[in-house]
């Protein structure tokens, strides 16, 4: 299902624990780490596919968890021409997101990486709230600066220094955006 503009409508989540820490989930037989997320099927809410993926990916179920917030517009990220399928070049330009911020209320052992036949990730850890903008795949990185930008105001007080990243990869974006360029990703949809 993609919309007019060729991106696919999906959901992703940002999982913290109770010291403030994200999820990080590293791709089955890849050495790549990343966020849960999934498509959205016809039909369904952004809210519907939040609980299904996160219970697919990560095993746990809506009692597991707590809704913080979810990002107010869809995200994009454009995917490189070389990452996609032959069969759907022409049509497919990405993801469009809705990103969900969640807090465990279970236990870290109620994760459960193979919940489903088919298991997304094959290892996890908990980082600290930014450390994933600087180790996503560099195309995924500005939705993901985005979302966590966002979500970082439902989750950290204002005088937490925790709520605004520090970092090489930060500085460079927040030159950028105080010189005025536009990010690259639209984050209306």
């Amino acid at each position: 299902m993609l919309d007019k503009e060729g991106y696919r409508p999906n959901v992703g989540i940002i999982l913290t624990n109770s010291k403030k820490q994200v999820f990080w989930g590293k791709r089955i037989r890849e050495h790549s780490w990343q966020f849960p997320q999934g498509g959205i099927k016809h039909g369904e809410s952004p809210e519907q596919a939040m609980f299904r993926e996160l219970h697919e990916e990560v095993g746990l179920l809506p009692e597991h968890v707590e809704i913080i917030g979810r990002t107010r517009n869809w995200l994009r990220y454009t995917v490189p021409d070389h990452w996609i399928r032959r069969e759907w070049r022409g049509s497919y330009k990405g993801q469009k997101q809705i990103w969900f911020l969640l807090k465990l209320v279970g236990r870290d052992c109620d994760v459960s990486l193979r919940a489903t036949d088919h298991p997304e990730f094959d290892a996890w850890r908990w980082n600290e709230y930014w450390v994933p903008l600087e180790n996503v795949i560099e195309f995924k990185r500005d939705v993901y600066r985005q979302a966590l930008g966002e979500l970082a105001k439902l989750l950290f007080s204002r005088n937490d220094p925790r709520r605004q990243p520090k970092g090489e990869l930060w500085d460079v974006v927040k030159k950028i955006e105080e010189s005025g360029q536009k990010p690259e990703q639209q984050t209306s949809g």
